[in-house]
């Protein structure tokens, strides 16, 4: 969606001056899930690997977006597809985010049966700083906020509590992961303009996830 594309831009741009070193993961449902396809009747591999498609397709959307609005960022994929991307390698992610570009990964970890949250789980992990997942909504809560209004936000959460309590901050794979490796996420509305920004100077918003 360009409205989408461009409101994302500006969010993201305007980190750069701050002196910020940002990577991004994003996903592709608006095109197409492999878990969603396999149910229809795909092959589960095959779907999945359609949807790492889905994500490249995403991830240039928004890097062209980027570019013209004077940003530089680059795209690697976790698949190789030269031109259409550099294929991953933490080194060389971390060198460009170092000279001032926008990394953004897609195609999920290459590999079918892991959702773009582990793809994000992983890619955070490697680059061993901090996770910010945006979401719709301004948090966890104890149910769905958009279907039950009696459910109540957490201001930061453990990642055991997490588990226990089923909450569906993320799939189970990745959130093991974070757990493991000690990678605190911050679950944030990143569709209320100005919110990123927010997040990264330190303000109390959304919801800390950590062990």
């Amino acid at each position: 969606d360009p409205e989408t594309v461009g409101t994302s831009c500006k969010e993201i741009g305007g980190l750069l001056d701050m002196g910020v070193e940002l990577a991004l993961v994003i996903g592709g449902g608006n095109i197409f899930r492999g878990l969603s396809g396999a149910s229809k009747g795909f092959d589960r591999v095959k779907g999945d690997q359609m949807g790492m498609l889905a994500t490249v397709i995403n991830s240039l959307a928004l890097s062209s977006a980027l570019v013209a609005a004077g940003v530089k960022a680059r795209v690697f994929t976790a698949v190789r597809m030269e031109p259409i991307g550099e294929f991953y390698s933490k080194w060389k992610a971390i060198e460009h985010m170092e000279n001032g570009e926008i990394v953004i990964m897609s195609a999920g970890t290459g590999n079918p049966f892991f959702t773009t949250d582990t793809g994000s789980s992983l890619r955070g992990i490697e680059i061993e700083d901090v996770m910010l997942k945006g979401t719709r909504v301004d948090g966890i809560y104890t149910a769905d906020p958009e279907k039950d209004p009696t459910a109540i936000k957490f201001h930061d959460i453990t990642y055991d509590e997490v588990l226990k309590r089923g909450l569906k901050v993320m799939d189970l794979t990745a959130t093991c992961m974070c757990k493991e490796n000690n990678l605190p996420i911050v679950v944030f509305d990143m569709d209320t303009v100005g919110n990123l920004k927010k997040v990264i100077s330190g303000e109390e918003i959304g919801t800390i996830v950590h062990n």
